[in-house]
């Protein structure tokens, strides 16, 4: 069974996603190995590329709506940050 970790609000990135000190965290309790989203340029077949896209792939098959009320929802700001199309 997962163990369930409470972050505050200052661990929760506006823009999508966790901050640093909310992965450390996690990592800390849980003892995961999260990384740092895959935001910039990157080379088609690096691991990089193939991260973004196993995360894409993932995200977009997630029930729910990414903008609500005319404002994007969290899944909404994980999937522009990480530049989903």
């Amino acid at each position: 069974m997962a163990k369930s970790v409470r972050l505050r609000k200052e661990h929760k990135s506006k823009t999508g996603g966790l901050t640093k000190k909310g992965r450390d965290k996690i990592n800390r309790e849980t003892g995961s190995n999260l990384k740092a989203p895959v935001t910039g340029k990157v080379k088609p077949g690096s691991k990089a590329a193939k991260r973004r896209k196993s995360f894409c792939a993932r995200m977009k098959g997630v029930k729910g709506a990414t903008s609500k009320g005319g404002k994007l929802t969290r899944k909404g700001l994980a999937l522009k940050k990480w530049k989903c199309k």
